[in-house]
């Protein structure tokens, strides 16, 4: 990997200009509560991880909870937990 994927760019409005509403389909209904709460979970890791890239953010050492955070804040979703914070950084970690 070169020197400069690993360098953090500065975090700019480039984030907030790309990121556009989601159109929202209603889920499919009989499933254990369970399952929704893990889909709607990944949907936001994956938002999350998407994000950080656009960002600058490549590697997942780098994706701290607090960095992941701010950059929720930033694109407007709600604060993520530990356990979707861990995810984020699954993602990161997989793409490769």
């Amino acid at each position: 990997m070169p020197a400069a994927a690993l360098k953090p760019k500065p975090k700019s409005a480039h984030i907030s200009q790309t990121v556009r509403p989601l159109v929202k389909h209603p889920l499919p209904a009989g499933r254990p509560r369970e399952w929704y709460i893990t889909h709607n979970r990944r949907l936001k890791a994956m938002r999350l991880a998407i994000a950080l890239l656009d960002s600058g953010v490549y590697v997942p050492n780098q994706a701290r909870n607090e960095t992941i955070r701010s950059t929720a804040e930033l694109i407007g979703i709600h604060p993520p937990s530990d356990t979707t914070c861990h995810m984020v950084r699954a993602f990161m970690r997989y793409s490769r």
